[in-house]
């Protein structure tokens, strides 16, 4: 299963503690490419709630839904994630057992 860093959850959560924000928010991760294995073709958006058959990861309050096709290649990484001086999220992947990429 996909694991978050302290990192990752922090991010996550600051996308979805907006009162503004539904409840059951979460950050999306979904192939943008049906029946591609390539990470590079991997998408995150934010959602106000899961698709019909994704994964649901929970994590601290941060919550991560993986599509079907997006759950199977991120079975065994790790999601990080930092904030840039613009403050922009990025994200990247890594192995677990290895750290991020």
């Amino acid at each position: 299963m996909l694991i978050l860093t302290e990192a990752a959850t922090e991010v996550v959560k600051s996308f979805t503690s907006s009162p503004q924000v539904p409840d059951g928010a979460g950050l999306r991760i979904a192939s943008s490419t049906p029946g591609s294995e390539n990470p590079d073709s991997l998408q995150v958006t934010a959602t106000a709630a899961p698709g019909e058959n994704d994964k649901v990861i929970e994590n601290q309050g941060a919550r991560v839904y993986l599509e079907p096709q997006a759950a199977v290649y991120l079975e065994d990484k790790v999601l990080d994630a930092q904030v840039d001086g613009q403050g922009k999220a990025h994200f990247f992947l890594g192995e677990q057992g290895t750290g991020p990429a």
